[in-house]
């Protein structure tokens, strides 16, 4: 049996850290704790469950600090966790199972970045979650840190968990960008994304659009970061007003791949607020047929899919004067979350027509 280190840096986190090390020492061989500057009670409730914890001095690079921590794994395989993730029961079984049978060089795992009320993944997405030591893989960028999968890379449905976090209200990474852009240091294409969706984030619609903009006509852009960016400048243009403009975002990442549920959905979700309500129809349902990209590495919003094209269409055949097929819409989306508040709403709502 293959053995694995678990590395994970931290800091102010003594309300999550010991939830994720008491699962952590049930498939970990070793537990590394890197602290970037905590004033709480963290490394005293991390040395509950290892001694491996060393002080990073942070410099505004996150990925300088991934690879301090990977520096001091010991084992066969790494997996890297952060202190607000947390994992299932069945995924810690999978998790030691698979440390059975380890033999390649990247394990993709699914990272589930929210979730319903009984764990059922609601957006979620691929990431290089477990690597093995000898082959010295390298954190980049001081932001959105992240491995470049090579070698034997396989993608396994185990899921990890990840809690709430306040990186987009603090504006940290936002900051982080200016300062690169202050020593007139030149983002790579995969830093001008996030840096635009920072943007986006803070409410800072015009320079995300410019941002976004500059990043599509990149020659070496990720085609995945350049579906997202047409969403994401539909984002921004619904936030102006813009619908004609959002429209024409959205409609541009059929350049890049066939139509994803997501951008299906937001083009009739955008028809919808114009008011037109038989091109919303059109849509909407287009996005129940489509099929999520899950291991494409893409951003995967499950609802969009399946529940909010069902709420949406409810509201499009109320507005058409239908109203059995606006319910019988509505009780589609409440076989999916039947304790949504819009469902149950919509419910009394339809219950006072009678």
């Amino acid at each position: 049996m293959k053995t694995l280190s678990a590395c994970l840096i931290v800091k102010q986190e003594e309300k999550n850290i010991e939830k994720i090390l008491k699962t952590t020492k049930n498939f970990a061989d070793e537990i590394i704790v890197v602290d970037t500057g905590s004033t709480d009670s963290t490394k005293a409730l991390a040395a509950k469950y290892t001694h491996k914890i060393y002080d990073f001095e942070w410099c505004d690079d996150f990925a300088k600090a991934r690879n301090f921590s990977f520096s001091k794994a010991t084992c066969d395989y790494i997996i890297w966790l952060d202190a607000d993730d947390f994992l299932l029961e069945q995924d810690v079984e999978r998790l030691n199972k698979l440390k059975k049978h380890l033999r390649a060089d990247v394990y993709m795992l699914r990272y589930v970045a929210s979730f319903d009320c009984q764990y059922n993944p609601t957006f979620s997405y691929y990431r290089e979650r477990i690597v093995k030591r000898d082959k010295n893989f390298v954190w980049i960028d001081p932001v959105h840190e992240v491995i470049l999968p090579r070698g034997d890379i396989r993608y396994l449905d185990i899921k990890i968990y990840h809690g709430k976090q306040n990186n987009q209200k603090d504006g940290r990474n936002l900051q982080i960008y200016q300062k690169i852009l202050q020593k007139n240091e030149k983002l790579s294409p995969r830093q001008q994304f996030y840096y635009a969706r920072e943007l986006m984030f803070a409410g800072l619609y015009d320079q995300a659009i410019m941002q976004f903009s500059k990043f599509l006509m990149c020659q070496n852009g990720w085609v995945e970061n350049k579906i997202e960016t047409c969403l994401n400048l539909a984002y921004c243009y619904i936030a102006k007003g813009e619908f004609s403009n959002a429209l024409t975002s959205l409609f541009g990442s059929f350049a890049f791949c066939l139509p994803r549920g997501e951008i299906l959905y937001q083009i009739g979700s955008t028809f919808l607020q114009m008011d037109r309500i038989d091109e919303a129809i059109y849509w909407l349902n287009l996005a129940r047929k489509a099929k999520p990209q899950e291991k494409s590495g893409a951003f995967v919003n499950i609802d969009c899919y399946n529940f909010l094209p069902c709420l949406q269409l409810c509201v499009c055949y109320y507005k058409k004067g239908d109203i059995k097929k606006a319910k019988q819409f509505n009780d589609k989306a409440k076989q999916i979350y039947p304790q949504d508040k819009s469902v149950l709403q919509n419910d009394n709502f339809f219950n006072t027509q009678k």
